[in-house]
């Protein structure tokens, strides 16, 4: 869900991970809540240098969230030495959810911070983290909204981090996915006002994973009535869109269940809730 990269050189002296270290070492005990991106790994791994056995991080999985994201999450931890737990949330339980309006991020958000809350203050823990960062400001982000109106904190954003600095950092500390390719909830391939159902979610995701299987990294297939748009990194369009892959790609989604495919020759498009 990150905004188009910036090319610039991160400012030493406007990131100095010292100083942030140093802030979240005074909140005591705390969660994050990790996805696979970079963002959340890398307060993660600030966490565990600020706190060492009291840094937490939770994930979420459910019918919303690709098990890769989740498998890239388990793998970070694991590298970080972070306390790390798995928590089921599912926001189909959610209607405004599953309506799929231009605020769905929100309602989506509002079931996974209870998650995440109630997670931690069962174990007395009431300080709570996520991986928003200062290049996630500047378009409408209802998602953004309702973690803040759950208390959750930005720790990157105070500190005046974007992506550049983040993934800075996440490579000098040799975090396995520093240049993994930003990500989102497999919703947000899915226009605005068509229903969304586990089975949509999944097929989806499945249809992902075809192109992930065929070398593709940064891969989005858009969801328009029955109808699919692939689009993979602009770098990449011109192997989508020879053959034999491209009939591969549309063989096989079309086996999935979608009535056409398209292959977008212009590639992945930032949009904000994708």
């Amino acid at each position: 869900m990150d905004p188009p990269p910036l090319d610039r050189t991160p400012a030493i002296d406007s990131w100095e991970p010292e100083r942030l270290i140093r802030s979240l070492r005074a909140s005591g005990p705390a969660v994050v809540a990790m996805s696979g991106g970079v963002d959340s790994s890398v307060v993660a791994a600030l966490l565990v240098r600020a706190l060492a056995d009291r840094a937490h991080a939770v994930t979420l999985s459910g019918p919303a969230v690709a098990p890769t994201e989740v498998e890239r999450a388990v793998e970070v931890a694991r590298f970080l030495g972070i306390h790390h737990e798995l928590v089921p949330v599912d926001p189909l339980a959610s209607a405004e959810y599953r309506s799929n309006p231009a605020n769905r991020c929100y309602f989506c958000r509002r079931v996974e911070t209870s998650a995440v809350s109630s997670w931690g203050q069962a174990r007395g823990i009431s300080r709570f983290y996520d991986g928003v960062q200062s290049d996630d400001l500047g378009e409408d982000r209802p998602g953004i909204r309702a973690m803040e109106e759950a208390g959750f904190r930005h720790p990157l954003v105070d500190a005046r981090w974007g992506k550049a600095e983040v993934r800075a950092f996440g490579g000098s500390i040799g975090l396995p996915n520093a240049d993994q390719p930003s990500d989102a909830c497999l919703a947000s391939r899915v226009r605005h006002g068509q229903l969304i159902t586990a089975d949509l979610l999944r097929t989806v995701d499945r249809s992902e994973a075809v192109l992930r299987r065929l070398g593709f990294r940064r891969v989005r297939v858009r969801v328009e009535g029955a109808n699919a748009r692939v689009e993979v990194d602009p770098t990449e369009t011109s192997r989508l869109l020879s053959d034999p892959i491209a009939s591969e790609v549309r063989e096989e989604l079309a086996t999935l269940g979608f009535g056409s495919v398209i292959l977008d020759p212009h590639g992945y498009r930032w949009r904000p809730s994708a």
